[in-house]
C-alpha cells in the first residue's frame, strides 16, 4: 500500500493539494516501489531471465517523422514472442520505441505516457519536444541500477516539433544511453541488436526531404535488412501475417499504419528482394 494512506479511506493531502507536474516525482513520494528502477533485484546478472525486444528505426521526413519496429522478442536463443509491439504514441505528437528488457520497457513506456498526460493536465500546456526528451532521460536514469544487472531499457524517441520554424524540418529524433543521456540524431537512427544493420541500410538510402511515404518504405526495408543478419530481429512473417509496427508523427498528430497498409509495403519489399536477393 502506498505510504501515508489513512485507514479510514480518505485520500492523504498529497492527492488533493496542488503538487508537482511530474507524475514520476509524485509516484516517488507516494508509492516509490511502483517505479521500475526502485524494485529490489536478486544479486548477479538477470539478462537471461526476461524477454528482450530488439530493433527500432526512426527516419525524419518532410513534414514529420516515421518510426517502425519489428515484432520479435527473444530470450536467449529462443523466440519468446512473435508479435510484440515496441512502437507506441507517447502523446498526440510524439512516438517512443523500446529495445532491451521487454517487460520493463513496456512499463517505462506506459509511465512516460502518463508523465506527459499528467504534465499537460497540471500545467494546461504541452511540454516542448526537448522537454519530453529530458523527462524520458530522467526516467531511464532511474532504471540504472537494474540496467547494471542486465535489465537495461534503451528507448528511441521521435516527434513533430510544434515550435519548429520550418514545418518541413519539424520531425526530430532523440536517442539515449543507458545512463539517460539524450542525444538528438540527424536524419535517422536505429536501436536494438539489429541496429548496426538497419543503420547501414539507412545510410545508403536516406536523403533529406524524403516524403513520409518514402520514409515509411525505407523503414520497412531497413528492418528487413536487420532481420537478414540479426537472429533477434524478426522479418515480415508472411505465413502468420505478422508485419512491423509503423507509425508517423506529423502536424496532424500521430498515426499508426493499418495492418493492410503495412502488409502491402512489407510484401512489396519481400517481392523485390526475391527478384534481387542482394539489394
Amino acid at each position: 500500500m502506498a505510504a501515508g494512506f489513512d485507514p479510514s479511506g480518505r485520500l492523504p493531502d498529497v492527492f488533493t493539494n496542488a503538487g508537482t507536474s511530474s507524475f514520476t516525482a509524485f509516484l516517488s513520494k507516494v508509492a516509490p516501489e511502483m517505479l521500475p528502477g526502485r524494485r529490489p533485484l536478486p544479486p548477479g546478472m538477470a539478462a537471461d531471465m526476461a524477454p528482450h525486444a530488439t530493433t527500432i528505426v526512426a527516419i525524419s521526413a518532410a513534414g514529420g517523422v516515421v518510426m517502425a519496429g519489428d515484432r520479435r522478442a527473444t530470450m536467449g536463443n529462443l523466440i519468446a514472442q512473435r508479435d510484440i509491439e515496441k512502437v507506441h504514441p507517447a502523446d498526440a505528437y510524439s512516438l517512443v520505441g523500446i529495445a532491451g528488457t521487454a517487460g520493463i520497457g513496456i512499463e517505462l513506456m506506459r509511465l512516460f505516457q502518463v508523465e506527459l498526460e499528467h504534465y499537460e493536465k497540471i500545467e494546461g500546456a504541452m511540454l516542448s519536444l526537448d522537454g519530453k526528451a529530458n523527462r524520458l532521460a530522467s526516467m531511464i536514469r532511474g532504471n540504472l541500477g537494474a540496467a547494471m544487472q542486465g535489465l537495461a531499457v534503451i528507448p528511441l524517441f521521435a516527434g513533430f516539433d510544434l515550435a519548429a520554424s520550418d514545418p518541413a524540418r519539424a520531425g526530430r529524433i532523440f536517442s539515449f544511453d543507458v545512463t539517460g543521456g539524450p542525444y538528438e540524431e540527424t536524419g535517422y537512427d536505429a536501436i536494438g541488436s539489429g541496429s548496426l544493420f538497419a543503420k547501414s541500410a539507412l545510410k545508403k538510402r536516406f536523403r533529406a526531404g524524403l516524403s513520409v511515404g518514402d520514409a515509411t518504405r525505407l523503414a520497412v526495408e531497413a528492418l528487413y535488412d536487420a532481420a537478414d543478419d540479426d537472429t533477434a530481429t524478426g522479418g515480415p512473417d508472411l505465413t502468420r501475417r505478422i508485419y512491423p509496427v509503423v507509425m508517423t508523427a506529423t502536424a496532424e498528430g500521430t498515426h499508426r499504419l493499418t495492418d493492410a497498409e503495412t502488409a502491402a509495403i512489407a510484401e512489396s519489399v519481400v517481392s523485390g528482394r526475391m527478384e534481387n536477393p542482394g539489394g
